[in-house]
């Protein structure tokens, strides 16, 4: 698939208030610093899509983004921000639950993973969350460039291990790298895939 038209289509902070026109929801979400919206930004082809900023928690709406007049992509804001007051971060988590609880054109959530680091209990917590609501997701490891590719398959090898200890199986799971286009034709094939399957 290539992306040829990504349009701006609003921000709401609950399902009702998400626009009108209903198409097929694909959703990014990840912690802070994790570069999602870097990764977005690549998928697009267009470096001002998304706001990417070293601030964690720039992200506090659910943003739906029309691609190519037959999808979104869904902004989602992250999760586990360590720095941010109680209040704040309690508003996030319920903007986040009820749109992943209350959207009924979501196909597939993608959350994003540092590639460098072994899976992090925030990331475990969310991801089991989601596995016991049935919510279906995707594994998406950022900052694929950062190691070299023995190094990076070792530890993206590594990571699928552990959650293997806990999981009867994996979900879709990809190596991106907002830096090299790493990764970029294999998620949107798939999403095309989806697309076609669904259709």
């Amino acid at each position: 698939m290539k992306i040829s038209e990504a349009i701006f289509s609003g921000s709401s902070v609950r399902v009702s208030g998400k626009p009108a026109e209903k198409l097929p929801e694909f959703a990014f979400i990840g912690r802070s610093n994790v570069g999602k919206s870097s990764l977005i930004n690549t998928l697009c082809n267009n470096r001002k899509l998304a706001m990417t900023s070293a601030t964690p928690g720039k992200t506090k709406l659910v943003n739906h983004f029309k691609i190519n007049n037959e999808w979104y992509l869904v902004d989602l804001p992250g999760y586990g921000y360590a720095k941010m007051p109680l209040k704040e971060k309690e508003k996030l988590q319920d903007v986040i639950k009820d749109y992943l609880n209350n959207s009924e054109e979501l196909v597939i959530l993608f959350v994003l993973v540092d590639a460098r680091h072994d899976p992090q209990k925030v990331d475990m917590d969310f991801m089991n969350e989601l596995v016991d609501n049935e919510i279906p997701f995707g594994i998406i490891f950022t900052k694929g460039d950062k190691l070299g590719p023995v190094a990076l398959k070792r530890q993206t090898d590594r990571y699928k291990n552990i959650l293997l200890e806990d999981w009867a199986g994996l979900p879709p799971c990809f190596v991106s790298s907002a830096e090299s286009g790493l990764g970029k034709e294999e998620i949107l094939d798939f999403i095309q895939q989806t697309l076609t399957s669904i259709n």
